[in-house]
């Protein structure tokens, strides 16, 4: 089969209709930016983002604690190996046998997410069977270093009780 490619008319060949297209969007914009319809630049520490969230925005992921205050975690590992760029390391251990969740469940005895690497996609939190690890609308997180941008177990539960309680 053959498909002939189509003849363009002489404005086309210049490709003066997508420049006027092209002009006609930016003249649009700049009449929107001169009349002072448009925000263009937030002043951030002033005004903030919170109010103007959509619901099903993604920001920093937090491990949720049950109703017990234990976290929710059992040490799957699902989220681990869904995670694409490989933000999320985990280190299962077995419950002493002294705790009443023994037996029926372990845990994790280290948890870490790298901040920087993670792309706050949001497949952990459809992976996790048990509803553990959720994506907060925490979105100003801040490090001085590399060490400081890797969220252990602690600090991610400390995100989720920092939320919990806005």
């Amino acid at each position: 089969m053959v498909v002939k490619r189509p003849k363009f008319s002489l404005a086309e060949q210049f490709y003066l209709p997508a420049i006027v297209t092209g002009l006609a969007i930016t003249l649009k914009h700049l009449r929107k930016l001169v009349s002072g319809k448009t925000n263009v630049t937030m002043q951030y520490p002033e005004e903030r983002w919170d109010s103007q969230l959509p619901p099903w925005y993604r920001g920093a992921p937090a491990l949720v604690k049950d109703e017990h205050g234990k976290e929710r975690c059992v040490a799957c590992q699902l989220c681990e190996f869904i995670c694409p760029p490989r933000a999320i390391t985990i280190v299962p251990e077995e419950i002493p046998p002294s705790d009443p969740w023994a037996k029926v469940e372990k845990r994790p005895k280290e948890f870490e997410i790298d901040m920087i690497r993670c792309i706050y996609c949001g497949m952990c939190e459809e992976a996790c069977p048990v509803d553990a690890i959720e994506l907060t609308s925490l979105y100003n997180l801040t490090g001085r270093s590399r060490e400081e941008m890797i969220f252990d177990k602690e600090k991610l539960l400390s995100v989720y009780d920092a939320t919990k309680d806005a």
